[in-house]
Formats: structure tokens, C-alpha cells, sequence
């Protein structure tokens, strides 16, 4: 009988060297709003060791990168004080109090920059990690179970003017007004009249700011009527019909807003005001479940990209699960957390207490994509082809509709002249990362945040296929930006630092850094291979 004989282990693999996790615990929830803190109440109070993690409240330099929210330059200086904002966040959020109370390790200020769990590319990893970081440090989590309720974002449309202090996003006008207390305007006007402008409004008026008007593009209000009524009874002008045109600005950013009725006439109308709202829609935040790797679909009904769902918030990863906004499931989302932590405390088999009559069957809501499309065709039609697309990068809708290299590489080029979004259609699917490559739309610090699902809605008009095709971009660890002395801290064993040039499996690569333009790099490169 012959032997088996297994070839030596290879010295260059990760295996077996991959730091252990700086911390661990049996559940991460991710996203302390209604959801997550019904998640880690309820798993907490079953005996399991919980650590709740938030990002808020977020640091000045990235409420003025626009993240993780669109702040849009009317956050006040009250931001520049972070123990104000941490006990302003504290007073906001009651569950926060009876988390803390419950025995939940809450971790505020600190933001998940990315998460892994054992897959093909990452087998090396033996369970969960998640990447934490703050303003000084980054350092790694280890988890058992994984329940992310990051909540939602600002769905962003660009106009003339909307790059200045002033424009903003419904989601970031509630965290200053009713977490951190810190907004620096006094007259809005928001876009949008469905339930979250009518929301906004309500906000906004019950915290003494005045509300010009709710701007809608289609030929009639979203709203309920009589939510609709309210507002016009509270002296808020509902103009139905237009979309902004221009933003006039000044020395602190928006003076005033004008608006352009979307029906031939083309009719105009001036409002004063210091802020302009963006309450068309929010965006289910899914960056985590991007790159873990976890299932997603295109769902109109729930607002766009979200997880592929089962029972309980579980999603396609055995040990992760979700609730709140980040499903788009709307609905109790309190109701949410406390299924996602049932069934993530019955998957360690702890106890589970009863479901106390949590349902979370949730009617399909309106097609928002149709009505996202809406505003896109009206704009585009309004506005012209001069009008950024994507801020960061200064690209142009004219610039994406004609895939134009980046202006400031300076590189005409006859072929890609005679070509636009429509012949790149023709020539197969239409997909936003190779927009990205070929344009550099999305590319920016904001990491996409204000113009993703724009610039999608825009290669759908230009190509003239459903918006429901544009598959969604990729989303990369880290998902918020972070300084490099923080990623620096990164634990790293003696075993990554001496192999690492190796991984990546490219010749060029092999080379250790120290024999770069030396004549050890000449002899290895004539051998093919590492020495």
C-alpha cells in the first residue's frame, strides 16, 4: 500500500498567521437606533454577552465630509463639543439608557469600518470580525452572532447650486435637530412631499424653524391629504408640479431656491430660504452586507438595494441578521430588533423569551424607484447636462451621459467621443462600477453617499434601460473614511509582516520592498520566483 505523502505546508500562505481578534463577544449589533437597541435589550436581558455599537455621534471632520449623513454645511458649532453631543445623544434615546441598564457594552463614536465572516477569499478567518475604529485608534472585534440595523441614508439629487452650505438631507436634518440639537438654520424648503418630507416638516416646524414650502415633481402631493392639509393650515406652501432649478447663494451658503414647473410652460418661482431639504427618499445603508458578501436584491417596494431576507431579519449568512431601516421593510422597527435577537439567541441555543405579539409581516410599500426615476427625468429635463452629478469628482450629468474621461487627465479621444451611455448599452448590460472606472463618478470622499443611486438613475434615463437593471456598485472596506495613522494600529503578527508581499500572487509583487532597484530584485526577477 503507497503513502500519502502531503507537500510541505507553504510558508507563504496566511494560515494559521492571521491576529486573533482584540476583542470578542457572543453578539455585535450594529446601529443603536429603535432596532438595534431592541436587539441588544432583548439579547441582553437572555444572559448573552452584547456589545452595541454607533457611530454617532459622528466627529466634526465627518459631519463635514457629509458623513455618514448629507449635513450639508448647516451643522452649528454645538458639533465642536463632543461630551454635549454625547449626553444630547443620551437624551434622545431612552432604549440607550435601558441598554446600558440591561448590561449591554454600548460603544459610542465608534464606527464599523468593515466586517468578515469565514468565505471563500477569507477562509484564513475562523469566525466573525468586525473593524472598529475612532477618531485615534482602530482595533477588531470578534463575534459570534452579527445583527446590523445601520439604519438609512439621505437619497441626494443634484441642481445648479446644490454644492453649497445649505443643501441637505432629510436623515442628517433629524440627527441635528433631534439628537445633537445642533442645526444652524432657520427657513426650509424640502423636496419632496411622501410621508418623510411630510415628517420632516413636522419636525422642523415643532422645533420653531419656519418651512417655505414642499416642493413635489410629479403633478400632485405624495402625502395623505390631510397630512398634506395639516401643513397648509400651519402655513407651508405645497407646490406640486416643479423641481429646483438654481440655488442662489452667499458668503454662509443658500439665500434662496427657485424653482422650475416640469410641464412645457416652464414657469419659475422664487422662495427665500437658508436650507433646502432632500426628503424625496432614503437609501437602506447595506455597505456591511456588501462586504460580507451577504445576499441582496433589487426590491422598488423597499427602496432600492436591500438583503435577501428570511425569517427573523436572518440574511444569507448563517450568523448574521438584520432589522430596522437597513431592510427597507418599514414598520415597527423596535418589533424588528427583538425577532433578529430571538432568533440569533436561539441559533447559540440560549433562551428565548416568548415573541410577545412582534409581527413583522410588512405590506409592500409604493414603487419608490418609479418615483426616484420621476425626479431624476424631471431634473435632467429642467436642468440641462451642465449640473454635477457627482460632486466630489466634478462630474457633470452631460459628462456621464457621454462617458467622458475625468477632465483633468487632458486625454481626448476620438473613440470614446463617438461613444455615450446609450451605444455602451447596446453593447450589454449597463453597470455602475465600469461608470466609475471610465468616469470617476462615485469615486469621492463622500464614498458615493451623495450621488450612488443619482448617478444609477441617470445611466438608466441615458441608456434607456429600467432602472431596476443598474446593478448596484461595490462597496470596499474601509466603508468610512478613515485617517491612515488610525488604519495604521492595525494588529499585525510577525508571520503577515514577513510574507505579506507574497499574497496578492503578481510577479512583480513577490519582491520584498527592501530589494526594489537592487540587484537582488534583478536576480529573483530572472528566476521567476521568491527567493
Amino acid at each position: 500500500m503507497s503513502r500519502l505523502v502531503l507537500p510541505a505546508p507553504d510558508r507563504h500562505s496566511i494560515a494559521g498567521k492571521v491576529a486573533e481578534p482584540d476583542e470578542r463577544t457572543q453578539i455585535a449589533v450594529v446601529g443603536a437606533g429603535p432596532a438595534g437597541c431592541a436587539a441588544a435589550i432583548t439579547a441582553a436581558k437572555a444572559g448573552a454577552q452584547v456589545v452595541l455599537i454607533d457611530e454617532n455621534p459622528v466627529s466634526p471632520g465627518l459631519i463635514g465630509m457629509d458623513v455618514p449623513l448629507h449635513y450639508g454645511g448647516r451643522a452649528g458649532t454645538a458639533v465642536q463639543t463632543p461630551e454635549r453631543l454625547v449626553e444630547r445623544v443620551l437624551e434622545a434615546s431612552p432604549a440607550l439608557a435601558e441598554a446600558f441598564e440591561a448590561g449591554v457594552d454600548v460603544r459610542l463614536s465608534t464606527g464599523v469600518f468593515g466586517a468578515w465572516v469565514n468565505a471563500p477569499g477569507f477562509r484564513a478567518i475562523a469566525g466573525g470580525v468586525l473593524g472598529l475604529a475612532d477618531e485615534t485608534r482602530s482595533w477588531t472585534l470578534g463575534f459570534e452572532r452579527l445583527i446590523l440595523a445601520t439604519g438609512a441614508r439621505d437619497l441626494n439629487f443634484t441642481f445648479d447650486g446644490s454644492d453649497q452650505p445649505g443643501v441637505m438631507g432629510a436623515q442628517a436634518l433629524h440627527t441635528l435637530l433631534a439628537d445633537y440639537d445642533a442645526f444652524a438654520g432657520r427657513r426650509l424648503v424640502i423636496l419632496g412631499s411622501g410621508a418623510l418630507a411630510v415628517a420632516t416638516a413636522e419636525l422642523a416646524l415643532a422645533r420653531g424653524l419656519e418651512v417655505a414650502a414642499l416642493v413635489e415633481a410629479r403633478a400632485a402631493p405624495q402625502a395623505d391629504a390631510d397630512a398634506i392639509s395639516a401643513l397648509e393650515a400651519r402655513g407651508v406652501a405645497i407646490i406640486a408640479g416643479y423641481v429646483p432649478l438654481a440655488a442662489e447663494g452667499g458668503p454662509d451658503g443658500v439665500t434662496g431656491l427657485t424653482l422650475v414647473e416640469t410641464a412645457a410652460a416652464g414657469k419659475r418661482r422664487h422662495l427665500a430660504c437658508d436650507t433646502v431639504c432632500l426628503a424625496i427618499g432614503a437609501v437602506p445603508v447595506i455597505e456591511l452586507f456588501d462586504v460580507l458578501g451577504a445576499k441582496r436584491t433589487m426590491a422598488p417596494e423597499r427602496g432600492g438595494h436591500v438583503p435577501v431576507l428570511g425569517v427573523d431579519g436572518a440574511t444569507s449568512l448563517a450568523h448574521v441578521f438584520a432589522a430596522g431601516d437597513c431592510t427597507g421593510l418599514g414598520g415597527d422597527a423596535a418589533a424588528q430588533g427583538r425577532a433578529a435577537a430571538r432568533a440569533a439567541l436561539a441559533s447559540l441555543d440560549l433562551p428565548v423569551e416568548a415573541a410577545g405579539g412582534d409581527t413583522l409581516v410588512v405590506p409592500a410599500g409604493p414603487d419608490a424607484l418609479a418615483y426616484q426615476l420621476d425626479w431624476a427625468r424631471a431634473l435632467l429635463a429642467t436642468g440641462g447636462p451642465d449640473v454635477l452629478a457627482c460632486i466630489c469628482e466634478d462630474v457633470t450629468r452631460g459628462d456621464l451621459l457621454a462617458v467622458s474621461p475625468p477632465r483633468y487627465l487632458g486625454w481626448p479621444s476620438n473613440y470614446m467621443a463617438a461613444r455615450n451611455i446609450a451605444t455602451l448599452a447596446e453593447d450589454g448590460p449597463l453597470d455602475q462600477d465600469q461608470i466609475k472606472r471610465l468616469t470617476r463618478a462615485c469615486m469621492g470622499a463622500c464614498q458615493a453617499r451623495r450621488c450612488r443611486e443619482q448617478v444609477a438613475l441617470i445611466m438608466a434615463l441615458g441608456g434607456g434601460v429600467p432602472a431596476t437593471s443598474i446593478p448596484l456598485a461595490g462597496y470596499r472596506a474601509p466603508v468610512r473614511p478613515l485617517p491612515l495613522s488610525v488604519l495604521a494600529d492595525g494588529n499585525e503578527t510577525p508571520g503577515m509582516a514577513q510574507d505579506w508581499n507574497v499574497w496578492f500572487g503578481i510577479v512583480t509583487q513577490w519582491i520584498s520592498y527592501d530589494d526594489i532597484g537592487t540587484e537582488r530584485e534583478d536576480e529573483q526577477l530572472r528566476a521567476g520566483m521568491p527567493y
